[in-house]
């Protein structure tokens, strides 16, 4: 008989595969912003560089609507025979409300046009100036301490709700969806007092308000952040951040400004 000779079997772990294993690194979760343990330490660099050069841009362009909408409304509620003006323009308020629509339809659904200089900064300036305009309009309804100290609260509110998006540990950028949904209740909400009225119902939909834009700027302020956050805003979407983060400024002062003004 032939002796056959037997290879021997190699082993699952053998020494002869090593080289042929390839260790799995820790890669972060789907959507997140987190760097890898080996990432080239010059490219995440580069993209920190790239995030604070965002911030800034989207804060400088904030600050520029900010000082507009103030002007604006000190402007139209200062003069006595102005705020009459204003408050009989019925053609002006209409005209306000259909820039504002549109220029908040193109820039929302439009990506291509909210990259594009300078047509991004030309509708983000005419939805600015046709916002504050209606802003200006509101607040001809109240008192020019009632505005200063809506204004004064505004400021204080979101400078402390940015500080707290910077520091807390929890990720808002994950509650998009809850947000949404809060957001549609809030509409539906707004739809009934209308037909309901009373003083009561008004002030539980303008403090439900105020709470819901506040967790909003958390949750904007955190996408524009990005760092390990699980969801951030693309570099790119300057315009796109500063307009969300800008409307929620407005709709917190206007929710505080209801309800100073109708506490008297």
């Amino acid at each position: 008989m032939l002796d056959i000779a037997q290879e021997p079997v190699q082993q699952y772990g053998n020494r002869s595969h090593q080289a042929e294993c390839i260790p799995l690194g820790r890669y972060p979760a789907y959507g997140s912003d987190m760097e890898q343990e080996d990432e080239d330490k010059g490219l995440g660099f580069c993209s920190a560089s790239i995030r604070r050069g965002f911030i800034r841009k989207v804060y400088l362009i904030l600050l520029a609507q900010l000082i507009t909408s103030l002007v604006v409304i000190v402007s139209l509620t200062a003069n006595k025979q102005v705020r009459l003006i204003v408050a009989d323009s019925t053609w002006m308020f209409w005209v306000a409300i259909l820039i504002v629509v549109f220029s908040l339809v193109a820039l929302g659904c439009n990506e291509d046009l909210r990259r594009q200089t300078p047509a991004n900064f030309i509708f983000l300036s005419a939805f600015t100036v046709a916002e504050s305009f209606l802003l200006g309009v509101v607040a001809c309804r109240y008192a020019p301490m009632e505005i200063f100290m809506s204004v004064l609260i505004t400021a204080s509110v979101c400078l402390g709700l940015t500080l707290f998006a910077l520091q807390t540990r929890y990720d808002f950028t994950v509650m998009g969806g809850i947000l949404v949904s809060c957001l549609i209740i809030l509409l539906l909400f707004g739809i009934v007092t209308i037909f309901v009225g009373g003083h009561m119902v008004t002030t539980i939909y303008a403090s439900l308000s105020a709470l819901l834009f506040s967790v909003y700027l958390v949750y904007d302020t955190q996408l524009m952040m990005g760092g390990k956050h699980r969801y951030s805003i693309s570099p790119e979407e300057y315009i796109f951040a500063a307009l969300n983060i800008y409307m929620d400024v407005m709709n917190i002062f206007l929710d505080i400004l209801q309800l100073i003004g109708g506490s008297d």
